[in-house]
């Protein structure tokens, strides 16, 4: 990090301030909590899900009204794949504003003086040019399968930037790309393409099956973010100074891309998990089945030039990943 681009009562100085993490036992939360108290950070505010419905506007703001917290990560969110999208897509979109909607809300209402919005890279347009620059969101159509999802997530950002322009708050957002690591949802019909691949083939091992079927033909190209390094770019982003920020981000492109930069096609990545797992059958690839966008790949360079970038290597990440799955097998996240 350069230590110019943070003023002297920059977030990063405030070691005393609270901080509240929405969503503070997800994988990307968990990861956010773990390195701001390596970093020293300590007074956070934290409230488990039962206690505090993020969808009740009521309880969230009498929350933000309680406990005025200084800064604010929305990491909260109604997540899945493509099946639980295809599925549930009312409960997709409404969970999802409702939450973006009350929390920032309410963290206008308290004062609160820096809030992260967490999106996703499923903002920018199916046919986007790749790979997919801030500036290429709304210029075209969705992907159908998670329009809703998409849709929640584009509000959240505009919501941030309509707050910055009408009150002058300091609202700011981030948008990963696909990521992964501890804490992951290993459901076999809901989850991520990695997770679901690192079950399958720790299933497959088990069972001594011949072969494990992936989805069509595997060449689309993807890209993987581990979550602790997303949870480091959120960080690192909270903590430019306003200056920064406002000078590479414009009233209407107030978002950061956050990503590796690099792609994988889907049988480079179904290799790599098969070796990491340590499967001794084959691989088939059922051409009958989606391939879905040829390649999802995010433009990285804005917080390049803002000075971050990605320090883990698919293999190290997936191997990261697995070891957390092998240590968890009896109580991992299936929703």
């Amino acid at each position: 990090m350069n230590n110019e681009q943070f003023g002297t009562k920059s977030f990063l100085a405030e070691k005393d301030a609270k901080i509240f993490i929405a969503g503070h036992r997800g994988m990307v939360g968990s990861s956010i909590t773990r390195q701001l108290k390596q970093q020293g950070y300590h007074n956070f505010i934290e409230v488990a899900r039962t206690e505090l419905d993020l969808t009740n506007q009521a309880q969230v703001h009498a929350f933000f009204e309680e406990n005025k917290p200084d800064y604010v990560f929305l990491a909260a969110a109604k997540v899945g794949g493509i099946h639980a999208n295809n599925e549930f897509p009312a409960e997709f979109i409404y969970q999802n504003l409702m939450i973006e909607s009350n929390v920032i809300h309410a963290a206008y209402q308290v004062g609160v003086k820096r809030l992260l919005f967490l999106g996703s890279s499923c903002i920018y347009p199916k046919l986007a040019p790749q790979p997919m620059s801030e500036s290429s969101l709304l210029t075209g159509g969705l992907e159908p399968t998670n329009e809703p999802y998409a849709l929640a997530k584009i509000a959240g950002i505009k919501l941030c930037e309509s707050y910055n322009r009408q009150y002058q708050c300091d609202f700011r957002s981030v948008m990963p790309t696909n990521l992964y690591g501890p804490g992951d949802n290993f459901h076999p019909e809901n989850s991520h393409v990695i997770p679901a691949m690192l079950r399958r083939f720790h299933e497959a091992k088990l069972r001594c099956s011949p072969s494990v079927e992936i989805w069509g033909t595997g060449t689309p190209k993807r890209e993987f973010l581990h979550v602790d390094d997303m949870a480091a770019a959120s960080i690192f982003v909270m903590g430019l100074r306003a200056e920064s920020y406002q000078t590479e981000t414009t009233s209407m492109q107030s978002h950061i891309n956050v990503g590796t930069g690099e792609d994988v096609s889907i049988k480079e990545l179904a290799e790599t998990i098969k070796d990491v797992v340590g499967y001794k059958g084959d691989i088939y690839f059922n051409s009958d089945k989606p391939d879905g966008a040829p390649r999802k790949l995010l433009d990285v360079s804005l917080l390049g030039r803002l000075g971050w970038q990605a320090s883990i290597n698919l293999k190290t990440g997936l191997e990261d990943a697995y070891a957390w799955f092998l240590s968890n097998t009896s109580s991992v996240r299936e929703v």
